[in-house]
């Protein structure tokens, strides 16, 4: 029997907090409002709903005041890296970059986006301010939660992992199509001050 215990023990002790945090979520409106925001376009549309909720259950809701930084840039994630949903509330995003002084707002969050997922994969600094400007509720996934999931729910995770990864290529590429304007505009621009000011003999 001992021997059982020590073999079984840990995997049955999982396998019983796993049926409970499904019991919990799955009969929480909070929780099927979280599944469906996190399936959304501006999330991750590539999971079911079954999916969802499983990814659900092994998150935390974090309520956060007005003005309070969830996240702030050039902190490292490190081991306490996470990634948040927004289920209710509206967050400011802000990066200082070389250039400026003054942090410069780059987007604006609302209830269905996500933020921090590139640190709940890499652990890396963060790349950016987000800032509560109302009170916000969130839905937030933590490492060691996410390392939960891959433990215990090998297909969800991989499944989730699949669509973060899809998620953020997307960005790169909108970045790369915002950078490919920029140098036809720094390109434009110089045309026309050698126009207007043509080099002298």
């Amino acid at each position: 029997m001992a021997l059982f215990d020590k073999l079984f023990g840990e995997r049955s002790t999982a396998a019983s907090a796993r049926k409970r945090r499904h019991q919990r979520d799955g009969q929480s409106n909070t929780a099927h409002r979280a599944a469906e925001l996190l399936r959304s376009n501006t999330a991750l549309v590539q999971l079911t709903e079954a999916e969802a909720l499983t990814v659900v259950a092994y998150m935390e809701l974090r309520h956060c005041a007005e003005g309070e930084a969830i996240i702030r840039q050039g902190h490292s994630g490190g081991d306490d890296g996470f990634m948040a949903l927004v289920i209710e509330g509206e967050i400011t995003v802000e990066a200082v970059t070389v250039s400026r002084t003054e942090p410069l707002t780059v987007n604006v969050l609302g209830p269905g986006h996500l933020m921090g997922e590139m640190s709940l994969m890499d652990g890396e600094a963060r790349s950016a301010t987000c800032t509560a400007s109302t009170e916000v509720r969130c839905a937030v996934l933590t490492r060691a939660a996410l390392q939960s999931l891959m433990a215990e729910e090998a297909t969800t995770a991989a499944k989730l992992l699949s669509a973060v990864a899809q998620r953020l290529s997307q960005r790169l590429r909108e970045t790369d199509t915002k950078l490919q304007l920029y140098g036809q505009l720094v390109l434009s621009m110089q045309q026309e001050i050698d126009r207007l000011i043509p080099e002298q003999p």
